[in-house]
């Protein structure tokens, strides 16, 4: 950073404050350059010619002239290649050990004098060169890796490497994290660094709070998942195929994976989508299950408005008789706990009348910690183990960032004893009355104006005892907090499930909790951004997630149009996370501060959500089962559909409905890309006919929402009770649905209800799968 930046930087973040971050920012820079040896001449490598192999338990060791490859066939189906002696662990993603190999694959000698292990689901072909090839039980190519290639410091250190793959010339890319370009990830490259907190999931603001080194392949030739486990900074660089014309030839797909360290290695998982997501699940954790509570409407007012404040929203939702099951409380909070046991009483105050009323309150807890003594914080932190419980720089001080009250130091969530510290810190807000946090600023990076890291990256990290610096830890460290956090609120309240969201984090981040994927960016193009990073963080394995749905128009608007306020809210209560925002001091961000008649369409769409209330309990316990998302793309159970394959606009919300949210200003009606199979307006009751696009009604009071023929929804009737919402299936086919029943919010195991349906002399039979007599809930047809 030479002096005109910092001119700039001071310009655009305020006089002391940007002068501190500042300031901050070019002292870590210059502990970088004096810790973290220069590069210097790099030697570049490839693997060279195979010369032999060492076969193994579910694979074996295939030997080059200058590195060496590993391949294991885990008992699951999912493959795992590394090399120069890379394992499954240690890894962050993995929740236990290494998964236990395949007894049935083996290594044995391929043609042209290469290698292959044959599996259930994939075979593994390896050339003489050191090109991996991933192929079908028929014989179809998935994926093909071509030899990586590797930069190594002449004077030694950690080399730089780049893979690069191909993929059939028809394949789309999905995944990565919370991407906001769009579901279906284009050409064109995606960093892999959590940056810190900044604007909403808008077109251009990729990367948001939380990248992850996993996509999603879906072709003719099957479904694909490729996660490169490794947490270094870097960059995938996608480009899709094109099929010739005529007699032309296939241009194949490409995935470019650069990597600035770190071990080159792979996990890849094969089948349909719902075997792919099992899979994965399988291998880094099952999603962590929300309580009942946190499936319903939520909300977050910011600023420190005190009991006051909360008192009027919580009355403002009673009195107009819309469902509210959370509120969020933001602004002072972030300043994490006063860590000497007291009460504090403005939180205390504010917690106990909402909790009365049946609404929970949810607290924000950041990771900076002010380093100021007298902290009793700051000071306990400093006790922990025998260097303190702060990330530290090479020459063993804690690092200290700017914030705007003054210095900062940032615990070291890789280190279990402070991982167990820091659990013990949230019973301070349990004991205030709060029944879950909300992980804000959880990525260690300063104010978006700076740029840059919030902690050098010489900064030093436990790594679980193994040592290692920030290049390594950053984008583990939201991850790292979470596990730190859902730990904690486990032990403190053993008999409840906890609630906790963070917003950045890693691969395998869902076994701790959710994911807040950002505030509503600017206008319509933010609102179309914002269902990219739901959609594909649940093919990341993250099934519980959503942006906040208040339409704003921007961070400081105040009068958000009622149009788009209305079809963000629409959009939003159809999300696993449903929660909507406001900020103390503006206007119209309540559905009764609105203009006129905004309050009737939106108290629609709340209704409509605590209505689904059981649909959305039988989601998350599926998820939790199998690690099928909430929200799925439109190919989920036809991903050999091309055209669905490009649908980015619409999505299902479990097996059963099809959601269109309308992304267009000043639409009342809007096409719908339909899978195969007879689909029903939820409202009109129409009957359509898939695979097809048809155009439906979409007035301003609701988006379009159909429900698949056959479909059985638990819903919740008007007395509050079960019901069943069953939609006709054609004659001579059947459907069905799971139901599971709201067993509380601990850890009793839930009962899951199978019903199939059919037609029968012009009649909807339901029946009940197990025994005989068991009662079933009251049942609505529709669609006769």
């Amino acid at each position: 950073m030479d002096g005109r930046d910092l001119v700039r930087s001071v310009k655009m973040v305020g006089s002391v404050q940007g002068l501190r971050t500042v300031r901050t920012a070019w002292r870590h820079r210059r502990a970088d350059a004096r810790a973290l040896p220069p590069r210097g001449a790099e030697r570049a490598r490839v693997p060279g010619l195979l010369t032999g192999a060492d076969p193994g338990p579910g694979g074996g060791v295939l030997k080059f002239a200058r590195s060496e490859l590993r391949i294991r066939v885990a008992a699951g189906g999912a493959v795992f290649w590394a090399w120069d002696g890379a394992g499954p662990l240690p890894s962050y993603a993995l929740p236990g050990p290494e998964p236990e190999p395949d007894p049935r694959a083996a290594l044995e000698p391929d043609k042209d004098g290469g290698w292959q292990v044959v599996s259930e689901r994939l075979t593994v072909a390896v050339s003489r060169h050191g090109a991996v090839e991933l192929r079908t039980p028929g014989g179809l190519v998935l994926r093909r890796e071509l030899p990586p290639r590797w930069w190594e410091p002449v004077a030694g250190g950690r080399a730089r490497w780049v893979q690069r793959s191909e993929v059939p010339a028809d394949a789309r890319f999905f995944g990565l994290g919370g991407q906001a370009r769009g579901l279906r990830l284009r050409d064109g490259t995606y960093r892999l660094w959590n940056p810190g907190p900044g604007g909403g999931p808008g077109p251009g603001d990729d990367p948001l709070c939380l990248t992850m080194p996993v996509h999603l392949v879906v072709s003719d030739a099957g479904t694909h998942l490729a996660f490169h486990d490794n947490s270094w900074s870097g960059q995938v660089t996608l480009g899709e195929g094109e099929e010739g014309a005529g007699s032309g030839h296939d241009r194949p797909g490409t995935c470019e994976v650069r990597m600035d360290g770190g071990p080159l290695r792979c996990w890849v998982v094969a089948g349909t989508p719902a075997r792919v997501l099992r899979g994965w699940t399988a291998l880094t954790g099952a999603p962590a299950l929300p309580p009942s509570w946190a499936l319903g409407a939520q909300h977050a007012r910011s600023g420190s408005g005190g009991a006051e404040e909360v008192r009027r929203i919580v009355a403002g939702y009673r009195e107009r008789k819309l469902p509210l099951s959370v509120l969020h409380l933001d602004g002072d909070a972030r300043q994490v706990f006063t860590g000497g046991g007291e009460q504090v009483p403005g939180p205390s105050r504010r917690a106990q009348e909402p909790a009365e009323g049946g609404v929970r309150l949810v607290s924000v807890v950041g990771a900076a910690v002010e380093a100021a003594p007298g902290n009793a914080v700051f000071d306990a932190g400093r006790r922990i183990g025998t260097a303190g419980a702060y990330v530290r720089d090479a020459g063993g001080r804690a690092v200290r960032g700017a914030g705007r009250q003054g210095a900062y130091v940032y615990p070291d969530f890789t280190d279990p004893l402070v991982r167990e510290w820091w659990g013990t810190l949230y019973e301070e807000r349990l004991d205030q009355g709060f029944s879950g946090v909300w992980h804000d600023v959880d990525a260690p990076a300063s104010l978006p104006a700076v740029g840059g890291p919030g902690l050098p990256l010489s900064a030093r990290h436990s790594l679980e005892g193994r040592g290692g610096d920030h290049r390594e830890a950053h984008n583990l460290y939201g991850l790292a907090m979470a596990r730190a956090g859902y730990e904690g609120l486990r032990r403190l309240r053993p008999d409840e499930r906890p609630f906790l969201v963070s917003r950045s984090g890693w691969a395998g981040v869902q076994r701790y909790g959710g994911v807040w994927s950002g505030d509503a960016a600017a206008g319509w193009p933010g609102l179309r951004a914002s269902l990219a990073p739901v959609m594909g963080l649940g093919l990341c394995g993250v099934p519980y997630s959503g942006a906040d749905g208040d339409g704003a128009e921007g961070a400081q608007a105040s009068t958000p149009s009622p149009e788009l306020y209305l079809r963000r809210l629409q959009l939003a209560a159809f999300l696993p996370l449903f929660r909507t925002r406001a900020a103390v001091g503006t206007e119209g961000r309540e559905p009764w501060e609105f203009a006129p008649g905004v309050l009737e369409h939106a108290k629609a769409a709340l209704d409509g959500r605590e209505r689904l209330h059981p649909y959305f309990v039988s989601l998350a316990q599926v998820a939790r089962l199998t690690g099928a998302p909430y929200v799925r793309p439109l190919w989920w159970g036809s991903p050999g559909d091309r055209t669905l394959r490009d649908c980015e606009d619409a999505f299902l919300l479990g097996d059963a409905l099809l959601v269109a949210p309308v992304l267009e200003c000043g639409a009342e009606r809007r096409a719908v890309r339909l899978p195969r199979g007879r689909w029903y307006d939820t409202v009109t009751g129409e009957a359509y006919e898939g695979p097809g696009q048809v155009v439906v009604g979409a007035p301003l009071s609701r988006i379009p929402v159909l429900a698949r023929a056959g479909a059985v929804i638990p819903v919740r009737g008007a007395e509050g009770v079960l019901e069943l919402e069953v939609w006709a299936p054609p004659v001579g086919r059947s459907g069905g649905g799971l139901v599971v029943r709201d067993a509380g919010d601990g850890w009793a195991q839930a009962e899951i209800e199978r019903y199939t349906t059919r037609m029968a002399g012009g009649r909807v039979v339901v029946e009940r799968e197990g025994e005989e007599g068991e009662a079933v809930p009251p049942v609505r047809v529709r669609g006769l």
